[in-house]
């Protein structure tokens, strides 16, 4: 079994997936005037966090100003800013602000990682390259045998249930449909399901501060392992 070290380094060096390293390191190259004196991460981003983490967050993709820029998970936009604010008020973060690699940062209790490791064109994913980098989430939930996957979003959600299936859980039928707040218990981890971080549904009031804390709150009490059945709020 690989552990979570090994794997965040080897995601930096993948080459899974040639058209998507070739459009990090074109974002890299080209930048966003307003980040025109970074020197840009330009490659696949590893998942971050404590790697005695009960608590396992799934994403989308890292953000091709965001992430692709900083290096790390929900690091350096509007999303990560939602994100960590939420972690902290929960006690999951030392502090609220995700900036860079170097900002003191540190996770307790709490994994954060994505189906796809390299920023997509749109931020739209397809299924080839969702399929291609798959491996590496199924190699993270067999090194931290999680109690809980916060899934943000349909992507998420549907990469976590494909994970857990291919780590020999059996999922029922019919297959958990995705909803914020959308809960159920498959082999020894609790899945819940939560709407992306993502300006559009926080911007718009989608996704609120109180609904983010609830649903942390949740997944923290459910953390030693409680049995939970599934439900769809």
């Amino acid at each position: 079994m690989r552990s979570l070290a090994s794997i965040e380094r080897a995601v930096p060096r993948c080459k899974r997936c040639p058209e998507l390293r070739a459009y990090c390191a074109d974002v890299a190259a080209a930048k966003r005037r307003s980040y025109a004196e970074w020197t840009y991460w330009g490659k696949p981003v590893p998942a971050f966090g404590d790697h005695r983490a009960r608590i396992l967050i799934v994403g989308l993709a890292p953000a091709a100003h965001g992430a692709n820029r900083t290096g790390r998970m929900f690091t350096g936009d509007r999303s990560g800013d939602f994100l960590y604010a939420a972690l902290h008020r929960a006690g999951l973060a030392n502090q609220p602000d995700s900036t860079d690699r170097q900002d003191g940062l540190h996770l307790k209790g709490v994994y954060i990682t994505a189906p796809l490791r390299c920023a997509p064109p749109g931020n739209k994913p397809t299924t080839t390259q969702l399929a291609r980098c798959a491996s590496y989430l199924l190699d993270e939930l067999a090194a931290l045998r999680p109690a809980v996957i916060i899934a943000l979003g349909g992507i998420g959600w549907a990469a976590s249930l494909r994970a857990l299936q291919q780590a020999g859980v059996e999922i029922p039928r019919p297959r958990p449909r995705f909803a914020h707040g959308a809960q159920c218990r498959l082999g020894s981890t609790v899945l819940l399901g939560c709407y992306h971080v993502s300006q559009q549904n926080t911007f718009t009031g989608r996704l609120t501060e109180a609904m983010m804390d609830a649903l942390l709150a949740r997944a923290v009490a459910m953390a030693p392992g409680e049995g939970v059945r599934c439900i769809s709020s």
